[in-house]
C-alpha cells in the first residue's frame, strides 16, 4: 500500500514534485497546503489546495505519514528548513524523491526527504544530508558532501570533492570546481564560478566568482 502524503506548496515547484509522485508512484498525494489564502479550494493535477501548515494535524489523523516539501528557494534554504521542521515536529516522514530519469549511484548515500529530480546526476561516493534538492540536470560528482536543505539548483555543477554547508544555495547553472568548500547559508549566484572557498553566508557571484555581499552575524548560522 503507497503512503499518503501532503506537500508543503503549490506553486511550480510542488507541481514539479506532485508530477514525479504521480508519474512514478511513489506515494498517494492527499493534500497540498499553502499558505496563501487564494490558493485554498484549488486543485493542482487533482489533488486539493486544502490550507496552510495549520492543517497538518488534522491530516496526520486522517493517516496522513509522509510530507514533502514543496518549496525551492532562491537563497538560503531557511525557508525548506522550517517547513521540514513543521512536518518532522507532527510526527510525518520526509518523503525521498528521485526522478526515473536521474542518475544516483548506488554507492552514493542520500538523507530523508532528498529529492533529485529529472536528468540530475548524484554520482558515486556523493553524500547528500536530509532535504536537499539537486534540481534538474545538476550534477553533483564523486565524493561531494552536500549538507542538508541546500538546493543545487537547475543545471548547476558541483565537482569533485566539493563541500557545501548547511542551507546552502548553489545558483541555476552555476559551476564549482573540485575540491572547494562552500559555507553553511552562503549562496552561489545563477552561471558563477566557483574558484575559491566560500565563508559562511557569503554571497558570490561571476566568473571567477568574487563576493557581492559577506555575511552578517545572523547569516553565519542559518
Amino acid at each position: 500500500m503507497r503512503p499518503r502524503c501532503v506537500i508543503f506548496g503549490a506553486g511550480g515547484h510542488a507541481r514539479v514534485l506532485l508530477d514525479l509522485i504521480l508519474e512514478a508512484g511513489a506515494a498517494e498525494p492527499w493534500a497540498l497546503l499553502d499558505p496563501d489564502r487564494a490558493r485554498w479550494g484549488e486543485e493542482v493535477y487533482g489533488v486539493r489546495v486544502v490550507g496552510g501548515d495549520e492543517c497538518l494535524p488534522h491530516l496526520a489523523a486522517d493517516g496522513v505519514s509522509h510530507f514533502v516539501v514543496g518549496v525551492g528557494s532562491v537563497g538560503r534554504g531557511s525557508a525548506r528548513k522550517r517547513l521540514y521542521e513543521i512536518g518532522t515536529a507532527c510526527g510525518l516522514a520526509p518523503l525521498t524523491l528521485i526522478h526515473p530519469t536521474a542518475v544516483r549511484s548506488s554507492r552514493a548515500t542520500l538523507g530523508s526527504g532528498a529529492q533529485v529530480l529529472p536528468a540530475a546526476v548524484v554520482n558515486a561516493g556523493a553524500r547528500l544530508g536530509e532535504n536537499v534538492l539537486v534540481n534538474t540536470a545538476a550534477v553533483v560528482e564523486h565524493d561531494c558532501t552536500v549538507g542538508s536543505h541546500v538546493h543545487v539548483a537547475t543545471g548547476a555543477r558541483l565537482a569533485g570533492g566539493v563541500r557545501v554547508g548547511d542551507a546552502a544555495h548553489i545558483g541555476a547553472g552555476a559551476t564549482v570546481l573540485q575540491g572547494r568548500v562552500i559555507g553553511a547559508g552562503a549562496i552561489v549566484g545563477a552561471g558563477a564560478t566557483v574558484v575559491r572557498d566560500v565563508a559562511p553566508g557569503d554571497v558570490v557571484v561571476g566568473v571567477p566568482a568574487r563576493v557581492l555581499r559577506a555575511a552578517g552575524p545572523s547569516e553565519e548560522n542559518p
